[in-house]
C-alpha cells in the first residue's frame, strides 16, 4: 500500500507545481513582476511552507536541534540537489538578472547572520524577531530593485487569457496544497518503505525529513525549468533558503527559543557554507550548465557520504 500511496503522492507533487507555476506566471504578466520575484517571493514561501511547520513542531516539542538540522538540511538540498538538477536537466539558462550583483548577498548574509546570533549557543525570540524583519527586509528589496522587463518570458498562451484573481487563487490553493501534502505523504510512505529494508532510523531522519521538505522546492523548479522559467527556479531557491533562515528559524525560535551546538553539527554547518559559497561562485561566473551541476552534486554526494559513514 506504501507503494501505491507514494506513486499518488508524486503525481500529487507534480501536478500541484504545475498549477504553482501556471498560475505565478498569470500573476507576473498582470502586475508586470519579473518571474524571478514571483519566484524568490510567492513561489518560495509557498514551497517553505513545510519546512517552517515541521521547525516549529520540533520547537514546540523542544526538539531544537531537529528544527535547527531541519533548515541546515533544507539549505544543502535546496542548493545541491535541487539547482544541481536544474543546470543538469537544463538546454540553456540565460537569465536577463544580473544574479550575482543583485542577490548574492541574500545568498550569504542570512547565514552569517545565524552564524552570528548562534554564537552563544542560542536562538531566542529576540533573533528570531530580527530574523522576520530580515525576511520583511528582503521582500521590499525585491520589489523595489527588479525592473526587469517581461517580454519574452511569459507563455503567449497566457497573454491571450483574462486575468481572473478568483480562478488564480483557487488554483494557488490548490497547487500549494497538492505539492505540500504530496511532499508529507512522500516522506510518511517513503519512511515506511525505508523501514521494510531496514533503513536505520537515523538516516530515514537525516534524509528523508530534509529532502521531503525540500520536494516542493525540487519540483516546482524541475516544471519552471521544463516551461523555460530559469528565473523561477533560481528565485525559488534563493528565496527559500532565505525564508529557511529568516521566517522558519524565526518562527520556531519565537515558538521555543532554539539551542545550536555547532560541535556536534560541525560538518553539516561546513557543507552548508561551502554549498553557499558554491553559488555565489556559479553566480559570480554564470556557470549555469552541467559544470555547474557537477560541482553541486559532488558536495551532494559528500554530504550524503559522511552521513551514512
Amino acid at each position: 500500500m506504501d507503494f501505491v500511496i507514494f506513486i499518488v503522492a508524486m503525481a500529487g507533487l507534480v501536478y500541484g507545481a504545475d498549477f504553482i507555476v501556471k498560475e505565478s506566471e498569470r500573476i507576473a504578466l498582470h502586475f508586470n513582476i519579473s518571474h524571478y520575484v514571483i519566484g524568490a517571493t510567492l513561489v518560495a514561501f509557498g514551497t517553505s511552507l513545510p519546512e517552517m511547520a515541521a521547525s516549529m513542531m520540533a520547537s514546540y516539542s523542544g526538539k531544537s536541534d531537529m528544527a535547527v538540522a531541519n533548515v541546515v538540511g533544507s539549505v544543502i538540498f535546496n542548493i545541491t540537489l535541487v539547482l544541481g538538477l536544474v543546470f543538469l536537466i537544463a538546454k540553456k539558462m540565460n537569465p536577463k538578472r544580473d544574479l550575482f550583483a543583485q542577490d548574492s548577498a541574500w545568498v550569504i548574509v542570512p547565514m552569517i547572520v545565524f552564524f552570528v546570533m548562534a554564537q552563544d549557543g542560542e536562538i531566542g525570540r529576540i533573533d528570531g524577531t530580527l530574523y522576520l524583519l530580515l525576511m520583511v527586509s528582503y521582500i521590499i528589496f525585491l520589489f523595489t530593485s527588479s525592473k526587469e522587463d517581461l517580454e519574452g518570458e511569459i507563455d503567449n498562451e497566457l497573454i491571450k487569457e483574462k486575468f481572473n484573481w478568483g480562478k488564480s487563487i483557487i488554483l494557488l490553493f490548490i497547487g500549494f496544497v497538492l505539492t505540500i501534502g504530496g511532499a508529507n505523504f512522500v516522506v510518511d510512505s517513503g519512511t515506511n518503505i525505508a523501514r521494510v529494508f531496514g533503513v536505520s532510523e537515523w538516516i530515514i531522519g537525516i534524509f528523508l525529513i530534509s529532502l521531503g521538505t525540500s520536494l516542493p522546492e525540487l519540483v516546482v523548479s524541475l516544471v519552471a525549468i521544463k516551461k523555460g522559467n530559469p528565473e523561477m527556479s533560481i528565485g525559488n531557491i534563493i528565496g527559500s533558503n532565505v525564508a529557511n533562515f529568516s521566517m522558519v528559524l524565526g518562527a520556531a525560535s519565537l515558538v521555543h527559543p532554539l539551542t545550536v551546538n555547532f560541535l556536534t553539527t560541525k560538518f553539516d554547518m561546513l557543507i552548508m557554507v561551502v554549498a553557499s559559497v558554491t553559488l555565489l561562485f556559479i553566480l559570480a561566473n554564470k556557470l549555469y550548465n552541467k559544470a555547474g551541476s557537477i560541482f553541486l552534486l559532488i558536495i551532494l554526494a559528500l554530504f550524503i557520504q559522511n552521513s551514512i559513514m
